[in-house]
């Protein structure tokens, strides 16, 4: 084995943990609070969009057509590095989990707003004419048929946010991406450091796939009931 190998076998060996600890201290919690944030805000801007009071509707469209409109790299930008110009500041952390729970939000709730026009109108007048009102045919009736069709796409949203959360490095979150390019800039070897960290990627990507479809196995299963 040449030194060179022996070099980089070493290097792989030293820089692992402490880029899947990266990975699961502050990836995971980044990547689980923005998206249970975003799927609260992406559900009330769905609500919105359909809602029959016309400002709130509007409101809410401009909120997507904002945040599907412009990068979310620029979006964090302006959060981090632009808001503190009007006195402003917040830290790395917050400000990632803002910029990543806009980003879900305005992306999910378009998945949620088709899923709710989805459901048949007859299953609408048949609450109706049980006598419930709007909300109770929602609440009890179309948002779980809803949650039923949204649950791949809302996946497929959640592992690309592990992904997308890599962009946290730019505002100097130290997550996975940021802790390998530390680690590279030490090493001198960012071809290793680099697949390595997509190694990490991708073993979290693989582990949410196969939870995803026993997630849909089971609203599958629950649909034929």
């Amino acid at each position: 084995m040449s030194e060179r190998t022996e070099r980089l076998l070493h290097i792989f060996a030293d820089s692992f943990m402490p880029l899947l600890h990266a990975g699961v201290a502050f990836t995971v919690p980044l990547t689980l609070i923005s998206f249970a944030l975003g799927l609260l805000l992406a559900t009330g801007t769905a609500l919105a969009r359909l809602s029959e009071f016309r400002a709130l509707s509007e409101l809410a469209r401009f909120y997507v057509w904002i945040i599907r409109g412009t990068p979310l790299l620029v979006q964090l930008f302006i959060i981090f590095y632009g808001l503190p110009s009007i006195g402003i500041t917040i830290d790395a952390f917050p400000a990632a989990v803002i910029g990543f729970t806009l980003s879900v939000g305005a992306y999910g709730s378009e998945i949620i707003r088709a899923a709710i026009i989805s459901i048949p109108k007859g299953q609408w007048e048949a609450a109706f004419s049980l006598g419930q009102t709007r909300l109770q045919a929602l609440r009890r009736i179309i948002l779980p048929q809803a949650a039923r069709v949204s649950v791949p796409p809302l996946s497929n949203s959640f592992i690309s946010l592990v992904k997308d959360t890599s962009l946290a490095a730019s505002v100097t979150f130290t997550e996975l991406f940021q802790k390998g390019q530390q680690i590279s800039a030490a090493v001198y070897e960012p071809l290793l450091i680099y697949c390595e960290v997509a190694l990490i990627y991708l073993l979290f990507c693989t582990v949410l796939s196969a939870l995803q479809r026993q997630l849909e196995k089971y609203f599958e299963r629950y649909s034929t009931v």
